[in-house]
């Protein structure tokens, strides 16, 4: 048995041809759709990135014990699980936070691993004492202190072509490893790409595929905030085609793995998967990007694909719940191998096969923000109140996603408490730390939203009704995640 897992970070569902997109160009995504299950119901869980990663190894939520981290220590992973079994697992990648702190011990998990450097404002390469950045520019970044605008424009300096940047670079070792061991059995390929995250940076072709007319500074690197009056629609309509023109170049190399799916005749024996670990706000709902803001459905409503060559089910779609947590149980169960016994994800075979259902609801969310769940047609944005306490982080791993990426603060650190094991943390004692500093996605109102009638979440709904029982789900879905004490007190449900 064989297995390939694309996936890309910040893929927007409602951009993609075979989910209705008129204005985009993304044949290959079509020539996919056309020869795999596509997924309508599909959601995030934990957010963002390292998070998400986190769920593909483990296949159970992590939001609500802590934020952005490493796996722990007694984290279970499906790529380990694999290599264990005898399954050569490979991963390709040039999602730069697999190497920082606050991301780190998840591609050691794997047989052998490549990472291709180069993204955002990843420290590669340097022009000491130069400023890189075009005069003008309005990009701009959450955190100033990194400078991370003047180090990714260092690294554009080495990327003359657009063969020469990372998702390329990426692909081209992906395929490699297609090329030399497509003959052989047992391997899983997880093939990675930062794109089309921002920065949107876009080269000749690409960058003439959409033209907009837009004649300001250059702006490809939208922040993490509501868009403001200075926003004017010239400025949202390029962003949104330097989106499209990122996105391009992932169905172009999306169509390379295709290709050599065909040249290997792969279809037969190998599953692929083609996902992402959440899409991104390009100025609907008055917001850019995600995090600060609700997981409205451009975020939290993500496109999936899958090919399994035992059911041969293709050009199919399926209304089915699904989320990340069932990646890894699909994996497992495609290589023949028992799933870990907290994981929460369900394989996803029975769902193309027969169409059965595996989740009454799915939780999704942002440790100390709004925690949501959905039962596919109803979603609920829970708030907590307006003191948002107490939170804690339960950890055996202090570093986390922050200004400079690395490990928690002395002043953080100095709260920590050895505390009792988590029902799934193998009877290993784990750190109690606090959680402290503002979670400006938790300053929304809680809201409801009926996705069948209103897709676009224009409208939010006052049911009491519908209100209770999704409240109901909520508590029911926390209970069985193992939701610390805390989090019911600071959501007001205790």
């Amino acid at each position: 048995m064989k297995a390939i897992m694309v996936m890309f970070d910040s893929l927007n569902r409602h951009m993609l041809e075979p989910y209705g997109c008129r204005w985009t160009h993304t044949p290959n995504f079509e020539r996919l759709a056309q020869h795999a299950v596509t997924f309508d119901n599909c959601w995030v869980g934990s957010m963002p990135c390292m998070p998400a990663r986190r769920e593909l190894h483990t296949g159970r939520y992590n939001f609500l014990h802590r934020s952005w981290g490493p796996l722990e220590p007694f984290d279970d992973s499906m790529p380990q699980a694999l290599r264990e079994a005898g399954v050569h697992t490979h991963l390709v990648s040039d999602h730069y936070h697999y190497w920082e702190d606050g991301g780190a011990t998840y591609h050691q998990r794997y047989t052998t691993w490549d990472c291709v450097r180069g993204q955002e404002g990843d420290g590669w390469k340097a022009l000491v004492g130069r400023d890189a950045v075009p005069g003008g520019c309005l990009n701009v970044c959450g955190e100033p202190q990194d400078n991370w605008v003047g180090q990714d424009f260092v690294n554009r300096a080495f990327m003359p072509t657009p063969r020469d940047q990372p998702q390329f670079q990426t692909f081209d070792r992906g395929l490699e490893f297609l090329r030399d061991n497509h003959a052989q059995d047992n391997w899983f390929l997880q093939l990675e790409t930062f794109d089309p995250h921002e920065p949107f940076f876009a080269q000749p072709p690409y960058a003439e595929e959409y033209p907009d007319g837009y004649t300001g500074p250059l702006c490809d690197w939208p922040d993490y905030r509501p868009v403001s009056e200075s926003d004017s629609p010239e400025l949202i309509r390029h962003l949104r085609s330097e989106y499209a023109r990122v996105l391009s170049m992932c169905d172009e190399n999306l169509g390379r793995v295709l290709d050599a799916m065909d040249e290997y005749d792969l279809w037969k024996d190998t599953m692929l998967i083609v996902n992402t670990d959440h899409g991104f706000l390009l100025a609907e709902h008055g917001q850019w990007a995600k995090c600060h803001c609700p997981f409205y459905a451009e975020v939290a409503h993500t496109p999936l694909f899958v090919w399994d060559p035992r059911g041969q089910k293709r050009g199919t779609r399926s209304q089915q719940l699904v989320q990340t947590i069932d990646l890894p149980a699909t994996l497992l169960e495609f290589f023949g191998q028992p799933l870990f016994a907290d994981m929460q994800g369900r394989p996803l075979r029975g769902v193309m096969e027969r169409d059965e259902p595996i989740h009454e609801g799915a939780l999704f969310g942002l440790f100390g923000g709004q925690v949501c769940c959905t039962d596919g047609e109803w979603v609920y944005m829970r708030s907590p109140g307006r003191e948002n306490a107490p939170r804690y982080e339960y950890t055996l791993m202090p570093t986390r996603h922050g200004g400079r990426r690395a490990f928690m603060s002395n002043e953080v650190l100095r709260t920590a408490r050895l505390v009792e094991p988590l029902p799934f943390s193998k009877g290993v004692p784990v750190l109690r730390v606090e959680s402290r500093g503002a979670v400006s996605q938790a300053a929304y109102p809680t809201m409801l939203f009926c996705m069948r009638a209103d897709p676009g979440q224009e409208q939010p709904v006052q049911d009491e009704a519908q209100e209770r029982r999704m409240t109901a789900l909520l508590k029911e879905m926390m209970r069985r995640s193992d939701a610390p004490a805390e989090q019911y007190k600071r959501l007001g449900l205790d």
